[in-house]
């Protein structure tokens, strides 16, 4: 699927420069995510934050604990447009 992500680089703040499958990259500012709290309320720390990766099997951005932001929403984020699930 296009919105597998393949690369995902520490850029600053709550920014992260991430690429698609399809070729597609830019950035996404994740601070009103994070912002909302809930699950995203350790991740406030920026130390924390910077402990992303991409999960191996399910290409998408993820933390500890289980903590990831659903790939369409990053897509749509960096992409600057709207997608449906």
């Amino acid at each position: 699927m296009h919105y597998d992500l393949v690369k995902a680089k520490y850029v600053k703040d709550f920014q992260i420069r991430v690429e698609f499958a399809d070729g597609s990259k830019g950035n996404t500012d994740l601070k009103n995510i994070i912002n909302k709290g809930g699950v995203f309320s350790e991740l406030q720390n920026p130390e924390k934050f910077k402990e992303f990766f991409i999960h191996k099997e399910l290409k998408v951005l993820t933390w500890p604990n289980e903590i990831d932001i659903a790939p369409e929403t990053l897509y749509a984020l960096a992409i600057q447009e709207k997608v449906s699930a």
